[in-house]
């Protein structure tokens, strides 16, 4: 619950959830939680279920009315917010603004995450080879290393990407290699981790596990090729073979530090 969009609270629960391997989760967002009628309605559907209701709601009188309320009917809450707040207040001495939404408020730097959004969209999978030229980062690599998500979280941290897919029979944009090798980031992965995850891919499309696309030899060609144009670059390259999107979108971001710094 959130008088809010209710984002941090979900990511919590997401992230409490993962811990656990005995079940699955039931996550449910309500969002502008805004009035002590609203907050009546969701303790009453709460009751229904086995559930903890875990809130960022900075309103001190819809907090009391929560927690009045799911003490009545037993349901345990978590308050996300309201420790970090306090403890914050306690050393700074400062009042908080209890306001909801302020990290998401339309500023300037809301603006260039929604850009770089934009930008991640129309550039994606070598749609438009002009993008190359405008990105913070172009990321190259064969189908299946993870170039479309991790365009879209850097996205998330206001870096335009646009990135390539590397196939021997499709040509390359020239624009490609007109961009600094700096600016260019290659992905390799292990073959069979690859042939791992193209085959689930197909079956989830319902094409046959040993396709072509899946196949050993084809994928060992591949990523060869790819080698060939990434030195032919001179760019870094990321293994992501056994790395999570935010570890290799982390690496990345070094690299986007590092050319600010160097063009500062």
């Amino acid at each position: 619950m959130s008088d809010s969009i209710g984002e941090t609270a979900e990511q919590v629960a997401r992230a409490t959830a993962s811990q656990f391997n005995s079940g699955e989760f039931d996550i449910i967002r309500i969002p502008y939680i805004n009035s002590v009628e609203q907050i009546a309605e969701t303790v009453r559907e709460a009751t229904k279920h086995t559930c903890i209701i875990c809130h960022t709601l900075v309103s001190p009188d819809l907090r009391d009315a929560l927690l009045e309320q799911a003490q009545e009917h037993n349901i345990q809450t978590v308050d996300i917010m309201g420790p970090m707040i306090h403890a914050v207040q306690n050393i700074t001495e400062m009042t908080p603004r209890l306001k909801p939404g302020l990290v998401h408020k339309l500023d300037q730097e809301y603006f260039k995450r929604v850009e770089a959004v934009e930008f991640a969209v129309k550039y994606d999978d070598g749609k438009n080879p002009l993008g190359l030229l405008k990105a913070d980062i172009v990321i190259i690599g064969v189908s299946r290393t993870s170039k479309t998500p991790l365009s879209m979280y850097l996205a998330h941290k206001k870096v335009k990407v646009a990135n390539v897919p590397l196939v021997p029979e499709a040509p390359l944009p020239q624009e490609l290699f007109q961009v600094p090798s700096h600016r260019i980031v290659g992905l390799i992965i292990d073959t069979f981790k690859l042939n791992e995850i193209r085959s689930e891919r197909l079956k989830t499309m319902g094409l046959a596990p040993d396709a072509s696309y899946a196949n050993i030899s084809r994928i060992n060609e591949e990523l060869d090729y790819a080698r060939t144009i990434m030195r032919r670059l001179e760019c870094p390259v990321i293994d992501v073979s056994n790395k999570a999107i935010e570890e290799t979108a982390n690496r990345i971001l070094e690299v986007v530090q590092k050319n600010k710094l160097a063009n500062s």
